[in-house]
């Protein structure tokens, strides 16, 4: 078995473990920080390079379906400021609101809360994980000026989530289209 560092789309480490006793199956696990993928040793790079994308993938769609409580959500948001602003985005508060039909997430800085919008959960992590580092970053600069965007720019999956809530967005605004008969 051999163990080769990679780094994965959210920035967390992805160690791949070769294993000559491992004939077809890949599998995959979060060890604290760290995303573990283990493959058949016979395995090419170009074959490795997709499955570690696949069980990345995998990985963030079953954490994705975990309601993350109020408690978990501050957790995260400490150590996204720590990852992203070096600690100094410190939230009093960081909640689930059911209130929010029209933002993805709010945050009063003058009272250090954030609030998140329930339509989230369920969503992919790395998605949640930008609307609370765009939150924790209001924190630091009230506002959408230059500054601010230059603060996001420090979160890898910016724009791919952003792509992502304009995709729900837009799909909410399409059509509804009525079943078809025995549907």
């Amino acid at each position: 078995m051999t163990g080769r560092p990679q780094r994965g789309p959210a920035t967390s480490a992805v160690e791949v473990r070769r294993s000559a006793r491992r004939n077809r199956t890949v599998s995959a696990y979060r060890e604290g920080d760290r995303t573990i993928v283990l493959i058949p040793a016979r395995m090419s790079e170009a074959e490795e390079r997709r499955w570690v994308t696949v069980m990345l993938d995998k990985l963030a769609a079953q954490e994705s379906k975990r309601v993350l409580g109020d408690g978990d959500l501050t957790d995260r948001a400490k150590r996204l400021s720590e990852q992203y602003f070096d600690g100094r985005a410190r939230p009093a508060s960081v909640r689930w609101v059911t209130n929010q039909n029209t933002r993805w997430g709010s945050c009063t800085p003058a009272e250090g809360s954030i609030r998140l919008s329930h339509r989230l959960q369920g969503m992919p992590e790395y998605v949640v994980d930008y609307v609370l580092v765009h939150e924790l970053a209001h924190l630091l600069v009230p506002g959408h000026g230059p500054s601010f965007w230059k603060l996001l720019e420090a979160y890898p999956r910016t724009e791919r989530a952003r792509g992502y809530l304009e995709g729900v967005v837009a799909g909410e605004r399409l059509p509804h289209l009525p079943a078809a008969p025995g549907e």
